[in-house]
């Protein structure tokens, strides 16, 4: 039985960033789409989030500018001065969320428990969801729907794509058959080496026949760590790393056959097109973070990298530790990495 004796006419979901977290949103808007139609959802989401999830319909959004300082605060009063919701979902436990939801009227703030609560987030809700916290973080989400009393789970991503954006990729890809190799994450920690990657993609090429494309942000950093993979390798890439918007990447993970990359937003984007990702995970725990839909073709290292670095186990650490190791990505062998793509290529080829 739900919580609230009538639907709520109006929820506001407070979720700025990032790319990984923000496509967790999609099943949580969809189940709230299908169990309550009539109810109006706004979204107040990040300004480089906001351009790959702006395509959802029935959704109003409002974009948090987080460069803009204090007057993204101001700017979001002045837009939401007259709206009054049912309901808050504050589901991003950092400061910076928590100073937005001051000024977000709502007669209900749902946050998270005090176990996974950040920043003092739960200083800012008056109801928090319950339930196990060592689950993945798209199953938290659906904490703060149970909140609600809504056990219903629409498991559909159905990211919008524009046609801009999917004939670039058309024109991109072509009619090769094509593997998108993003691998840069927002820690260098948490990537894998460029030799391994340099060694993957000729396998991928010589071996396995396949165009290969990586992505990447603008910044230089990532812009180097390609280059220098693209270097290392025999057989060479297409290297478009920081050529790229969202919605473009998007669309070219979509109209390939396969996703390879570590934690890192785009191995979610996989997740929302219904591509097949293989995730390379040592430095965080894919439990909690990894691609959602594939788990089979996990390169899991995280309990290994716990028990080298740490000498313990995940049974013994809190949650989402990360294993903060510079050479902690190097315990994955390409072998590992080899035979995950054989067997996600075996189902396509």
């Amino acid at each position: 039985m739900n919580k609230f004796i009538d639907p709520p006419k109006s929820i506001c979901l407070l979720r700025l960033s990032a790319i990984g977290d923000v496509t967790h949103m999609l099943p949580i808007i969809h189940t709230l789409q299908k169990v309550w139609p009539s109810c109006e959802l706004t979204w107040v989401i990040g300004k480089v989030e906001y351009q790959l999830m702006k395509n959802l319909p029935d959704i109003n959004f409002i974009v948090f500018d987080k460069n803009a300082g204090i007057s993204a605060y101001l700017q979001l009063r002045q837009q939401l001065k007259t709206k009054k919701f049912d309901v808050l979902l504050m589901v991003q436990a950092a400061l910076r969320a928590s100073l937005a939801s001051l000024v977000i009227s709502a007669k209900v703030k749902i946050g998270f428990d005090k176990s996974r609560a950040r920043d003092g987030q739960t200083w800012f809700s008056n109801l928090r969801i319950k339930g196990e916290n060592r689950v993945h973080v798209l199953d938290s989400f659906f904490q703060f729907l149970q909140a609600m009393g809504i056990e219903q789970r629409e498991m559909r991503w159905d990211l919008p794509i524009d046609s801009e954006a999917q004939d670039f990729a058309i024109q991109t890809i072509s009619d090769k058959e094509t593997v998108i190799i993003n691998p840069s994450s927002s820690s260098p920690r948490r990537n894998w080496s460029a030799e391994n990657y340099g060694k993957t993609i000729d396998y991928l090429i010589e071996v396995r026949q396949k165009q290969v494309i990586i992505t990447g942000g603008p910044s230089e950093i990532e812009k180097q760590f390609s280059a220098t993979i693209n270097r290392l390798c025999n057989f060479k890439p297409v290297d478009l790393t920081g050529k790229t918007n969202l919605m473009q990447l998007a669309a070219l993970i979509k109209k390939s056959e396969l996703v390879i990359a570590p934690d890192t937003g785009p191995t979610h984007i996989a997740t929302a097109t219904g591509t097949p990702i293989i995730g390379i995970y040592a430095a965080s725990n894919p439990e909690r973070t990894g691609p959602y839909n594939d788990f089979k073709l996990l390169v899991n290292y995280y309990p290994e990298a716990l028990d080298y670095f740490y000498h313990t186990t995940i049974e013994q650490q809190r949650w989402g530790l990360r294993v903060r190791h510079d050479k902690v990505m190097l315990i994955i062998p390409v072998i590992s990495v080899i035979e995950k793509i054989d067997l996600a290529l075996s189902s396509v080829d």
